[in-house]
């Protein structure tokens, strides 16, 4: 294991807070939603649909602390970003968001180092103020949306409204998850040291801790992994790739059965992990199995 102290010079381009939000693109949002309130202590945050004039696309927002998720799906039956997500990857992150300070430098910095700007710069609008954005390409199908969100007090993004509250969340136990610690992109084999290069090139991240197989593996499956973040150390991403055992690296398993690079896991601090991983399995009633030695519990 190697932990880095030097960062680099401190970036004079601009300030990435925090993680904003993540967004899944799913078969139904609503149903995903549904999910991580009733399964793991969310709250519904926010709807975009056809009632408030979003005539492509179903969101659906719920939130947790300072972590936000938004689960978007398509009314129309050939409509095709989200359509050829879902055929390709099934229910996914497709985009993680920052929140940063300073828009306009970041993404042109961005542009003079190469990075495929996806969306440049805009701004939407409401009563409560106005945000702005621009969408970046990273790993495989992945993007990263930069939202500059100093110049709104609403309640989530503009265009959407309160959701309804879920009668199902008085009764359930409060499982106490904080903020988004990381978020873990998988490569292909040989794919980890570029992936790691584009953030110290296009963000001014720096690497904060890597291992190689000889430190993580077992007797059949193995990895690599370098941890990027920016100066602050607020925003952590994670850059795997597999490495060989006697047996098909996690990793690559990954890689093959999603189609490619992409989002593997998304770590959540807690206080108290025993208390919060115990809170969620047994609220997962509908998950709950037994044989006649013991009972076991699985989320799914």
């Amino acid at each position: 294991m190697t932990s880095y102290t030097d960062k680099g010079p401190k970036p004079d381009i601009g300030k990435f807070y925090a993680f904003d939000h993540l967004t899944f693109y799913v078969g139904n949002a609503k149903q995903a939603a549904s999910y991580y309130v009733t399964r793991l202590g969310f709250e519904p945050l926010g709807y975009k649909g056809l009632e408030t004039g979003s005539r492509k696309y179903a969101y659906h927002a719920v939130k947790q602390n300072r972590i936000v998720f938004v689960f978007v799906s398509s009314y129309e039956p050939n409509e095709e970003e989200v359509g050829y997500h879902l055929m390709k990857h099934g229910d996914a992150v497709k985009d993680i968001a920052f929140s940063v300070e300073n828009l306009e430098r970041i993404v042109a910095r961005a542009k003079e180092r190469g990075a495929r700007i996806v969306k440049d710069i805009w701004e939407e609008s409401d009563f409560n103020g106005t945000v702005r954005f621009a969408v970046i390409q990273t790993y495989g199908d992945t993007t990263h949306t930069l939202v500059d969100r100093s110049l709104y007090t609403g309640l989530f993004l503009p265009g959407y409204v309160r959701s309804p509250e879920d009668n199902l969340t008085k009764t359930l136990p409060i499982i106490q998850l904080n903020f988004i610690d990381h978020v873990v992109g998988n490569q292909p084999d040989k794919e980890m040291e570029p992936a790691a290069k584009w953030y110290e090139t296009i963000f001014q991240f720096h690497r904060f801790w890597s291992v190689d197989d000889s430190q993580i593996h077992t007797q059949y499956s193995a990895l690599r992994s370098i941890v990027m973040s920016n100066w602050e150390e607020t925003v952590k991403m994670p850059i795997n790739e597999p490495a060989k055992g006697k047996k098909k690296s996690q990793i690559q398993e990954y890689v093959d059965y999603y189609g490619g690079a992409g989002v593997q896991h998304i770590a959540l601090n807690t206080d108290d992990i025993i208390k919060a991983v115990s809170t969620i399995v047994y609220s997962s009633i509908g998950n709950r199995r037994h044989n006649q030695s013991c009972k076991y519990y699985s989320i799914q």
